[in-house]
């Protein structure tokens, strides 16, 4: 480890996120370098395409395409990797790590994945790997659940941390269109992958709520021990209905909660109340909601991916590693006693429900049958024209009802022949 004035870092992965880092480097060194007390240089960045213009002045001396001119080299103190996925990333994270080499990331999916073999690599080598970035880019969150909330015993958190997902819905909402329309348009803009199955079907949102239940919770919880549900099954007229009969917005919602020793960690569209704070975040903007014993609820907003705010938050990771860099590191184990994690058919909400029916008499009578027979009590039920006149929409809002019951219901409901096409059904937001 270098040991004089000069704080070297080295920076794997010269993409969107990594040419930001650049420009962040170039433009605010000087206040980059007043916080850290010391001088801050970028050494290295190493990427496979070094050719490519970023639009960004950088030295070309710096520019590599081997790795270990990072991973090797004695005078770098931090490494910044930015390359995402698991491999070769995991290899680079831990290798630098085994070298002595502080590490900031944006890697959501590997620490998800590997959270217990990089801390440890990291507490044994006694080294920093901090990662702002990989949750709500921009927006600071991890730290204060680690240092300003770290008093409180944390209640619960919301989070709306898929800016894809949320662009969606918001353009549903607003110009009332349907899913597949607007997902093309997100694709022609750049908010969704052409593969969007990552953003629209929650696991991005997944992987984030693990990392947030870790700082929130001092639990690690892998992804396929809890619940998670995209948006794509919604639809215009479900949207529309929510926002002017229920006085509710859709959002894709990561929630963890405990209780009692147990866990409750799930990812699926639910119903918000338009006065809530977190029915505020729209379009790519992502928002998360803290509500610890003590400070009550917090809400953090802002841009929740991007060059600019994603590169910010790792610089602020960097200056963050520089000023602790003479501290003993220490990850745990504050580990709490978790003696299980709730199942989703274990939970207790409000359901949004919504089919389509045979337009024929009797047909309500029969659905209302079956609901009772699994102690479903409706607060509402609402009949609408269907596409043709052959079939009618019915939707129905439950009291607060056991979660097993109401998917019961719904295959017994679903097997019925007045049924047409699928049956939907939404959680409320519980707090």
């Amino acid at each position: 480890m270098n040991k004089n004035s000069t704080i070297n870092i080295g920076l794997i992965g010269f993409g969107t996120i990594g040419s930001g880092v650049v420009t962040l480097f170039n433009d605010n060194i000087g206040l980059i370098e007043s916080k850290a007390g010391k001088r801050v240089k970028l050494k290295k960045v190493v990427d496979l395409d070094i050719t490519t213009n970023r639009g960004v002045d950088i030295d070309p001396s710096i520019l590599s395409t081997d790795v270990n001119d990072i991973l090797d080299d004695p005078e770098i103190d931090i490494v910044i990797e930015l390359i995402g996925g698991y491999q070769p990333a995991e290899k680079f994270i831990l290798t630098a790590i085994k070298n002595g080499k502080h590490v900031v990331t944006a890697n959501k999916a590997l620490l998800a994945k590997k959270w217990d073999e990089i801390i440890k690599t990291a507490q044994d080598n006694n080294v920093r790997i901090c990662f702002e970035a990989s949750v709500g880019g921009g927006i600071p969150i991890l730290q204060p659940l680690n240092e300003s909330l770290a008093s409180n015993n944390i209640k619960s958190i919301y989070g709306i941390i898929n800016g894809t997902a949320n662009y969606i819905l918001t353009k549903m909402t607003e110009e009332k269109l349907e899913f597949e329309n607007v997902l093309k348009e997100a694709q022609m803009k750049g908010y969704a992958e052409q593969d969007p199955t990552f953003d629209i079907e929650g696991f991005d949102t997944a992987q984030k709520l693990i990392i947030l239940s870790i700082l929130g919770f001092g639990v690690y919880v892998k992804q396929e021990q809890f619940h998670v549900e995209g948006i794509s099954k919604i639809t215009s007229r479900d949207i529309e209905f929510i926002s002017e009969e229920l006085d509710c917005f859709i959002k894709l919602l990561a929630i963890a909660k405990i209780s009692n020793g147990e866990l409750d960690l799930r990812v699926h569209p639910t119903l918000i109340p338009k006065e809530h704070l977190l029915a505020s975040v729209k379009d790519a903007f992502n928002g998360i909601y803290v509500v610890g014993d003590a400070v009550g609820p917090v809400m953090m907003y802002g841009q929740g991916a991007g060059k600019m705010p994603t590169a910010s938050a790792v610089v602020g990771d960097c200056l963050e590693i520089i000023n602790n860099m003479e501290k003993k590191v220490d990850y745990g184990p504050n580990i709490k006693s978790i003696d299980r994690i709730k199942n989703i058919d274990e939970i207790i909400s409000k359901y949004y429900i919504r089919l389509t029916a045979v337009d024929q008499p009797g047909v309500l009578h029969t659905i209302s049958g079956i609901l009772s027979d699994f102690n479903i009590s409706i607060e509402s039920v609402s009949q609408k024209n269907g596409m043709d006149d052959q079939v009618v929409q019915i939707y129905m809002v439950t009291h607060e009802v056991l979660e097993k019951n109401v998917a019961r219901a719904m295959q017994k409901i679903m097997d019925l022949d007045v049924i047409k096409g699928d049956v939907l059904f939404i959680r409320v937001l519980d707090e």
